[in-house]
């Protein structure tokens, strides 16, 4: 499987969470799945391409210009895809994976999985996506989702659901379970 990784790029956060992105490359590696991601350098991005990359793995950046520009652009892929605009890249992604993982980030990784969900809800693809709420990154956030699904702005049914975990283990679990399904 092609398994897009969204994550922070940030160097300043805390190393429990680097580990933890290392640790998901390196299974995604020994799995013999693909790694697809953002294909920048910095924080989770470099630590889980860097997993991926001591297990000899296959890993796929789609890069946009403007993180060229910065001077961001990994050398860890084994594959390259260059686009125009961030919104190219969600959408090469997207087309690319077959499962999404959520890792903690920031606007750029809110974005990605809130674009993930979305085109899940209208019926652009039903590809599982997790997100992983390590040391509650994502509570907050959760909280927000549960005040819109009890104002009813989420329908009741939903036809598109991520599924929230708390750790790589849980997320490993699932991703070999998609896996024998796959």
């Amino acid at each position: 499987m092609n398994i897009a990784v969204y994550c922070s790029s940030s160097n300043h956060i805390a190393e429990h969470y680097k580990q933890a992105a290392f640790e998901l490359g390196e299974f995604i590696a020994k799995s013999g799945n693909t790694l697809v991601y953002g294909g920048a350098t910095g924080g989770l991005m470099d630590a889980v391409a860097e997993g991926s990359f001591s297990k000899n793995g296959k890993i796929i950046g789609v890069i946009a210009q403007a993180i060229i520009r910065m001077k961001r652009q990994s050398s860890l892929p084994s594959e390259l895809i260059v686009v125009e605009t961030m919104s190219q890249r969600k959408d090469k992604m997207k087309e690319l994976s077959d499962m999404f993982v959520v890792l903690p980030g920031s606007y750029g990784t809110l974005d990605e999985m809130l674009d993930v969900i979305t085109s899940g809800i209208v019926g652009e693809h039903n590809k599982t996506l997790v997100i992983i709420n390590q040391a509650g990154f994502y509570n907050y956030f959760l909280e927000q989702i549960d005040l819109m699904r009890n104002e009813l702005f989420i329908p009741i049914e939903e036809r598109y659901k991520p599924i929230i975990v708390e750790d790589i283990t849980e997320c490993i679990k699932i991703i070999n379970s998609r896996q024998l399904s796959f």
